[in-house]
């Protein structure tokens, strides 16, 4: 296989390609940095590129030959996980202590093999299904460069989408590895909360966010899972242990399923695309005929309260991400305004807000007494264009994102894991895609189900014009 062609075959192609000698690592890593060089400045997917480290550890994974699962894979990793000696600088140019030793994701990505190729670009603070600022311009969507890959993974999802990593690790607080993964036709998998240590923080806005890759395919999700996950002594959750590698559940069938298929907003009012409703029901009807029992299912979801606790945490989340900065004065305006927004919340609304976690995760799973599996769409409609919300104020731009993601906090809220899986093309040419939501625990079923749909409408095999 050409290097060109090894760029876009994913982890495990990749790691089987240099432990069997038909690549060395650092060829692999090498075609990797030359594609960076010359199409990053296209796509603005990474913040820092690690060329010489990278090189350096690729030629040391060489002489040593070991036996290492991802051994000379690039992997790119979301500037919000720390990495010794830079500042964890989260999207924004507010950060700058550097951090003393790399996070517990970075470490086990390293001994499992891999080369941290570089660090990929987010909006500041992760606030926005998209990733653009002021100062660093906005990142694009390699299917089509006037789109948006998403956010706030987006850097992660751009990269991998146009084969400048086999992989890319990004976190999820409200739909930040969906969101990507869903925009540029990615496999995104948000685990349970407490699959993934958060270490050296011990978790990050209050318990919402988790982190995870992106990939090609399942089965490269399920390999690199499969080497980061695990809670370390100091985390604030620890998930329950998976009944099987996940490697294994992405390889097992996973018989008949009884699936809950909603088409229902967490929210009054909120529109959905007729291209995003054909692509759930076309998934629905997929999965019939793979044998599974699909039936309409539309949950009450309390939505006159929970998109309400879920801003009031949002706000609150925003001010203390901004005060926490060295340099606060430093953040974007929209970023500022956001902030301030959290820190003129009333402490009822605020103590109202963080309350009911235990309530609303028992609500929330009561459909899974009747289900599997939960089919919802991933996003309301096709990506959105780059800077199509700019001008907008604070409030409205928030209203938005919300309308524009209302499928996906309340699964960060209440801690399940949740896949997206794409689903076909919209009209225009640009990725479409579902979501899968599982119990509590269990993505093994998740991993199953996803996998047996690529296998019944492949997605891999085609890559962005052009790259």
């Amino acid at each position: 296989m050409e290097l060109t062609q090894l760029c876009f075959a994913g982890v495990t192609r990749q790691a089987q390609a240099v432990r069997s000698g038909e690549v060395t690592a650092r060829d692999l890593v090498a075609e990797h940095l030359r594609r960076i060089e010359r199409l990053d400045p296209r796509l603005n997917a990474f913040r820092l590129v690690f060329a010489e480290q990278a090189l350096a550890e690729a030629e040391r994974l060489d002489a040593t030959g070991d036996d290492l699962p991802l051994r000379g894979v690039p992997i790119a990793v979301k500037e919000d996980i720390a990495i010794a000696g830079l500042p964890t600088t989260k999207g924004t140019n507010a950060a700058r202590a550097p951090q003393p030793a790399d996070s517990e994701i970075v470490r086990r990505l390293r001994a499992a093999g891999a080369v941290v190729i570089g660090r990929s670009r987010m909006p500041e603070l992760g606030l926005w299904p998209f990733t653009e600022s002021s100062w660093a311009g906005p990142t694009r969507n390699p299917w089509s460069l006037t789109h948006s890959p998403g956010g706030s993974s987006g850097g992660s999802a751009a990269a991998v989408a146009a084969g400048l990593a086999a992989a890319a690790i990004g976190t999820d607080g409200a739909g930040s590895i969906r969101i990507p993964a869903a925009m540029t036709g990615l496999f995104g998998l948000k685990p349970q909360r407490g699959r993934v240590s958060l270490s050296p923080e011990p978790q990050m806005w209050g318990g919402m966010v988790v982190a995870g890759p992106i990939t090609r395919t399942v089965a490269d999700w399920a390999l690199v899972a499969d080497q980061i996950h695990g809670a370390v002594p100091g985390d604030a959750h620890a998930a329950h242990p998976p009944r099987t590698s996940f490697t294994e559940a992405a390889r097992t069938d996973p018989g008949r399923l009884r699936v809950g298929v909603s088409l229902r907003p967490w929210g009054p009012g909120i529109p959905i695309a007729d291209e995003v409703r054909d692509a759930v029901q076309d998934t629905a009807a997929l999965l019939t005929d793979l044998g599974h029992d699909v039936v309409r299912l539309d949950p009450p979801m309390r939505e006159v309260t929970a998109p309400t606790r879920f801003a009031v945490r949002y706000l609150r989340n925003a001010h203390l991400a901004r005060a926490g900065l060295e340099l606060p004065d430093l953040v974007e305006p929209r970023t500022r305004a956001a902030a301030e927004l959290g820190r003129r919340l009333p402490r009822g609304a605020v103590r109202w807000a963080l309350k009911d976690d235990a309530s609303l995760t028992a609500h929330a799973n009561r459909v899974f007494g009747t289900v599997d599996v939960l089919l919802t769409p991933a996003l309301t409609r096709p990506p959105i264009r780059v800077g199509e919300w700019d001008g907008r104020n604070v409030v409205t731009a928030l209203l938005a994102a919300a309308h524009y993601t209302t499928f996906l906090p309340l699964w960060n809220v209440v801690g399940n894991p949740a896949a997206v899986v794409p689903a076909g093309r919209s009209a225009a040419g640009l990725p479409l895609a579902v979501q899968l939501v599982g119990r509590q625990h269990d993505e093994c079923t998740l991993l199953s189900v996803s996998a047996q749909l690529e296998r019944a409408r492949p997605w891999a095999d085609r890559f962005p014009p052009g790259f």
